[in-house]
């Protein structure tokens, strides 16, 4: 009899304590969210685990000497470009890719191809422009010689002698070529012509060579318009031949200004250097005056930049110039320039760009990386919006707030992807995105946040999660045009900020977005080595973010569903019952109101979430309550805020 009802008791506590499953809430699934399996591979000697680059990492070299002539008066570019190219992978190299932009103003290129009919940002309907390549030699071992290569769209494949040897053997690639300068160059160069001349913004101005990594090999993504640019770093010594009266700014620091500068323009340039304020080098009266420019035949500018992995340059006859110092961590200097036409020299416009340039400048430094550049020169022209290493291109009738946010964007992708050099043909949102977040940041720090807006997380997400929607780990060129700027800017910036405020904080997420700035600085990362590096650099396990937020399109809804005081009595607190409706899971802020006034809060970490999408629990409440609100900031894009907010009666 005993034996029997021991047996019976065992029975009824097995039963009791059997696992209890929640039924499905939503759309959620935390087995998806949570699942363990993420990382495609795991870390080498390469690439480690902690999102660092490993003890046999490597990146080839080219450095480059270039010697170029701008006509204005037929418009081109003709120049020499000589490669010196390293191969420190420990693979032998039997071919050479290198990069060929201008090609995308042929009438045959692909990018041309895929234009709609009505057009678009990237076309370039009625000029016909490309490379003309007029020789090509390799000198290799000391044995110049000329040798087969094959053009292909925006590539150019060189087939060497013989295999260049890996871990160090180096080869010297010799290009004579000239094209023409398009008017509209994609949103990324071109001309304009003002009442005092033409004003060049001239980039993806000599062959580059791909990059060879150990990721892909050759990288030989087509340049077709949306997708940028991913380079090889090294130094780079350039000379631009132009007219007398042409005024030329350039990525890198001026080796010769005695020879193409006035004494007086010299004298200002010293004077701005130690200036933290705005110190004019050519006046708007004269360039109306046309003085201010040596009385040569001819200028031969010459330029030097070291460490980086493209320069770019702006040359017209009719740039006023300004200049200030910037002042730098551990007391180094840099100089801000800016020139424009006269028609954009207004007290709310461009006369404020040095300002601008230098307040930027100076806070992404002192918060993330210091700037590299002995130079930081923003361009009045034609272009929207472009950046190159020391040098960006903005348009010539920004003013105001749209003005600093270009300038602050422009100059922010000196971190982005400048010093840290991600793939931008196949991941634009690790530069774009990266730097849309810390534009935010910068909009805080300058000037007393003069140009601060608050971010509308909650409405963003209407744009975020529209029928049309696409991931952010797309192609460039495969987004939709319409939606590239929510999936390689908003979405991805938004992310971050997400990580900053609601998921890591402040102090950790900065302290490990530093980690990854500085490990992966002049160097190539993955999208898996900026996760690896966020998740070590943190020590949070993240991968339900990454996996939700960048690999997929998941939503997020949160929502407050019940009150019930403890043995019904408001003295006694209350338990709470929130859920998680969409399939992205975040960590909750929940807002409770009393009666009488009193609030409170409480924050539940993304863990509650582990068993299922509901989640119930205790909150010390003395009265009753009269509304419950999650997410009370709005700093999560939640799609439906109308599940919200419970209200007591």
């Amino acid at each position: 009899m005993i034996a029997r009802r021991l047996l019976a008791l065992v029975c009824v506590c097995l039963l009791l304590t059997r696992p209890v499953y929640s039924q499905k809430v939503g759309n959620f699934d935390p087995h998806e969210a949570f699942s363990p399996l993420f990382y495609p591979s795991y870390g080498d000697e390469v690439r480690t685990a902690a999102g660092t680059p490993g003890p046999k990492y490597w990146q080839n070299e080219a450095d480059y000497n270039i010697k170029a002539t701008l006509d204005d008066v037929n418009q081109s570019i003709s120049g020499e470009v000589q490669i010196f190219y390293k191969n420190n992978s420990p693979e032998p190299l039997p071919f050479l890719w290198l990069q060929l932009d201008q090609n995308i103003y042929k009438l045959d290129s692909r990018g041309d191809a895929i234009t709609p009919v009505g057009g678009g940002r990237y076309a370039n309907h009625g000029f016909e422009g490309g490379y003309n390549i007029k020789s090509l030699t390799v000198t290799y071992q000391g044995r110049e010689q000329k040798i087969h290569y094959i053009i292909n769209d925006t590539r150019m494949q060189i087939f060497l002698p013989e295999a260049l040897k890996p871990k160090g053997d180096s080869v010297k690639i010799a290009i004579d070529y000239d094209f023409g300068i398009p008017e509209h160059g994609t949103d990324r160069m071109g001309r304009v012509e003002t009442e005092n001349g033409w004003i060049y913004t001239i980039a993806q101005w000599y062959p580059r060579m791909c990059v060879y990594d150990n990721v892909l090999g050759w990288n030989t993504l087509p340049y077709i318009g949306a997708g940028e640019f991913y380079l090889d770093y090294g130094n780079y010594d350039y000379t631009i031949t132009t007219a007398a009266d042409q005024l030329v700014v350039a990525s890198g620091e001026l080796m010769n200004p005695t020879e193409v500068l006035t004494p007086e323009q010299i004298k200002r340039l010293n004077d701005a250097r130690k200036s933290d304020k705005t110190v004019m080098i050519r006046t708007e009266e004269e360039v109306i005056k046309k003085t201010g420019r040596l009385k040569k035949d001819k200028l031969v500018w010459h330029f030097r930049c070291d460490h980086t992995r493209d320069v770019a340059f702006g040359a017209s006859t009719g740039f006023v110039w300004d200049a200030a110092r910037i002042n730098l961590p551990e007391g180094k200097k840099s100089l801000a320039m800016s020139v424009y036409p006269i028609e954009s020299a207004k007290d709310s416009g461009w006369k404020r760009s040095t300002e601008f340039t230098k307040g930027c400048i100076e806070g992404y430094s002192n918060r993330w990386y210091p700037y590299p550049y002995p130079n930081a020169v923003n361009v009045a022209g034609l272009v929207s919006g472009m950046e190159y290493p020391g040098i960006v291109f903005c348009h010539f009738t920004s003013t105001r707030k749209e003005l600093w946010g270009v300038t602050s964007h422009e100059f922010g992708h000196t971190w982005f992807p400048m010093i840290v050099g991600s793939n931008e043909r196949k991941y634009p949102w690790m530069d774009e995105g990266f730097n849309t977040f810390i534009n935010t940041v910068a909009d805080r720090d300058f000037n007393h946040g003069e140009f601060y807006s608050k971010p509308r997380y909650r409405e963003n997400s209407i744009r975020f999660f529209q029928p049309n929607s696409e991931a952010i780990m797309n192609l460039p060129d495969v987004t939709d045009a319409h939606y590239l700027g929510v999936a390689a800017y908003g979405k991805p910036g938004m992310g971050l900020e997400l990580l900053r405020y609601q998921i890591l904080g402040e102090e950790r997420f900065d302290s490990a977005f530093c980690y990854y700035i500085r490990n992966w600085a002049f160097k190539h990362p993955t999208p898996w080595d900026f996760f690896h590096a966020m998740e070590n650099g943190s020590g949070e396990d993240l991968s339900w973010f990454w996996r939700g937020w960048f690999l997929n399109n998941w939503k997020v809804d949160l929502a407050v569903t019940d009150v019930e005081y403890i043995e019904s009595n408001p003295a006694n607190g209350a338990q709470i019952t929130i859920q998680n409706r969409e399939q992205l899971p975040m960590p909750v802020t929940v807002e409770v109101k009393e009666v009488g006034g009193k609030t409170g809060r409480m924050t539940l970490p993304v863990e509650i979430w582990y068993k299922s999408g509901q989640w119930t629990f205790n909150y010390p409440s003395t009265r009753k309550i009269e509304t419950v609100t999650i997410d009370p900031d709005k700093m999560i894009p939640d799609v439906d805020e109308d599940n919200n907010v419970w209200k007591g009666n």
